[in-house]
């Protein structure tokens, strides 16, 4: 990727939060009109409320997305701090501004685009092709919406990307600025590198207690992580089994209703032989075609004990041909139209007429029967309880989610009116951290990413409320509430005192491997020598590199102007002087390659015209932060 655009990493998360289009995977859905009084208020926009619960709601849906983009590697402690939740907030604001342009533009989304989106989104779709209404209507009702609510705010959604597609198609990509950058991204620099360990000068460093105690006194290192005792409730099918019981009318009804699912169809076996000739043939062929046929089934009517041997020699079907026409059993809808009803018109050891298909004439012939049969309803009932058992629990899990998911939100001071109402078990767990646990295995409910973000949210944690209700598996929902807090600790300093020293030596053997080092760069800018480095490596951007990154950036970044240079750059573990000897472009010129990259600049200059857009909006929309994230309650412009 180019210098520019690593340069711009702030810019491409704004665009996560701002341009990139909702996952609509129903990761915390929710309604972003919720009500709240004045103290909840934490900016204005066109005089309108954002409130506190919005803003919540909305980080656990940015923490949702980031950890689909990124899976383990995302930290969600990265959106708990005052600058992720500022930029949080902007987003809000921006949605906010960018609506109310769509709005102002009459911009609209279609019942039928909508629909078409909607029906594209992935898990909602049967086996058979169609769409999930059911598990749709239950992923909703478990976030307290319906399809309504649902709906309204995806056509917004859409609406305000008609907004941002209109500002971002304006932007270009200069030509110069397009051949630079692909050159310097193309460009190759050798270098070669010498190495001071920290490693070396350990023996070198001399430890204090005071040294010790000031290290110990400003890290973080030996801090126990906030936990929480928590209590939830799970809504599953599993767990609403036992509620639904299934009688045995209900299970007459269904046998009756599909006998045919029970039975097995008559089925017919039958022997062919097949004169072949294409349906749109000229007639000359049909008629020869036709005119063999009959003369075979002449021989059949005064010796039918010939067919299997008249239809080896003369069958026209490779795949029956070999075994005297012999089909074997078939029931309906296997053999085409024709066919069928000739073989199921026909007696046992019966020989058609000629019957034609698409395919030619055949002659068939019926060498067996089987009757239709039915398993009695005593051999099939377990079967039948079990699936009338799981649809009545599947629907009940459907109405029972809105429910659910409703009766958290009302009555958010405790658990245990959604588990009277729903007859489910309040079960607790303790020492929980922000984090999946490894050890806790990934069957046990509450060990989900999605259901831990909600109970470390500033409403769950300073609120004691309900969390919402987090799906962590189809039909499965899970809620929970913080019981008990611990904040965050220290280990006791004697505790860890061993483990200080160790980081205080390596800590002070890095800076005297760096004052070497620089001390080296030094005499070298003064006086060329090569001695003591190590071979030349080759770096450029257009390649992946297993250097250092810190080395790799200092070299890329160093002045060759006149060669050879120096330059040095502190790494884990020491430093590094780097010489750089030489500068190579590509002798080929990929055009296409070229063409994608200014595709690529032109994507960025149209973001960060969207970008200026917004402020535009916000600005006219008299935007105000009543309550800024990290300076208080003061009321601000």
């Amino acid at each position: 990727m180019f210098e520019y655009i690593r340069s711009h990493q702030r810019l491409m998360m704004l665009l996560l939060l701002l341009i990139i289009f909702p996952s609509f995977a129903f990761f915390g859905l929710e309604s972003y009109t919720s009500m709240g009084d004045a103290r909840d208020t934490v900016a204005k926009v066109d005089g309108k409320e954002i409130t506190q619960p919005e803003l919540d709601a909305a980080q656990r849906e940015q923490t949702d997305r980031m950890r689909q983009m990124f899976g383990a590697q995302f930290d969600a402690s990265m959106l708990e701090t005052p600058e992720a939740k500022q930029e949080i907030l902007d987003d809000l604001i921006a949605r906010r501004v960018l609506a109310s342009e769509a709005r102002r533009n009459a911009l609209s989304v279609s019942d039928r685009t909508l629909q078409q989106t909607i029906g594209g989104m992935a898990g909602l779709t049967l086996p058979d092709g169609k769409f999930d209404i059911e598990r749709y209507k239950a992923l909703l009702a478990a976030q307290g919406m319906t399809p309504a609510m649902f709906e309204a705010r995806l056509r917004q959604d859409m609406a305000i990307q008609q907004v941002n597609a209109a500002i971002q198609t304006t932007a270009f990509a200069p030509v110069s600025l397009a051949q630079r950058l692909s050159e310097l991204n193309e460009q190759g620099r050798e270098a070669q590198q010498l190495l001071f360990k920290s490693s070396d000068y350990t023996s070198q460093v001399k430890v204090t207690d005071e040294m010790l105690q000031s290290y110990y006194d400003n890290s973080n290192a030996f801090n126990v992580p906030e936990r929480v005792k928590a209590e939830y409730v799970v809504l599953s099918m599993d767990a609403l089994e036992s509620q639904v019981t299934v009688s045995e009318a209900d299970i007459q009804s269904y046998y009756d209703q599909n006998k045919s699912q029970y039975g097995v169809p008559e089925q017919r076996r039958a022997s062919h032989i097949l004169i072949a000739v294409d349906k749109n043939a000229p007639e000359a062929d049909k008629k020869a075609a036709k005119e063999k046929a009959e003369k075979l089934l002449a021989t059949l009517k005064q010796s039918p004990q010939e067919f299997a041997e008249l239809a080896k020699k003369n069958s026209d079907d490779p795949g029956s041909a070999e075994r005297g026409g012999d089909l074997d059993f078939f029931g309906r809808g296997m053999m085409v139209k024709p066919f069928e009803d000739a073989a199921f018109s026909l007696k046992q050891n019966e020989i058609s007429n000629l019957v034609q298909s698409d395919y030619g004439y055949h002659i068939i012939k019926v060498t067996g029967i089987k009757a239709a049969s039915e398993r009695p309803l005593a051999e099939v009932k377990n079967e039948i309880a079990k699936e009338i058992k799981k649809q009545l629990v599947a629907r009940k899990f459907t109405e029972t989610a809105e429910v659910f998911g409703n009766t958290l939100y009302e009555q958010s001071e405790s658990l245990q009116p959604v588990a009277e109402k729903l007859q489910l078990k309040i079960q607790s767990v303790d020492n929980l951290s922000r984090q999946v646990s490894q050890t806790a295995g990934a069957s046990a409910p509450y060990n989900n990413q999605r259901f831990l973000s909600a109970l470390f949210s500033d409403d769950a944690l300073r609120n004691k409320r309900n969390t919402e209700a987090v799906e962590i598996a189809p039909n499965t929902l899970i809620a929970g509430r913080v019981a008990d807090y611990k904040p965050s600790s220290k280990r006791p300093f004697e505790e860890v005192k061993a483990a200080v020293r160790e980081r205080v030596v390596q800590a002070e053997a890095q800076v005297l491997a760096k004052k070497a080092g620089e001390a080296k760069l030094a005499a070298l800018k003064e006086k060329d020598d090569a001695s003591g480095f190590a071979a030349a490596q080759t770096f450029s951007r257009a390649k992946s590199q297993n250097a250092n990154p810190a080395v790799f950036l200092a070299v890329m970044k160093a002045d060759t102007s006149a060669l050879p240079s120096y330059v040095g750059v502190e790494t884990p573990g020491g430093y590094s002087v780097l010489r750089l000897t030489r500068v190579v472009q590509p002798t080929n010129i990929d055009r296409a390659k070229r063409d994608a990259e200014k595709q690529q600049i032109a994507e960025v200059l149209a973001q960060e015209e969207t970008l200026a857009y917004i402020d535009v909006l916000k600005e006219r929309a008299k935007v105000k932060i009543v309550k800024p994230i990290a300076q208080g309650n003061k009321e601000t412009d």
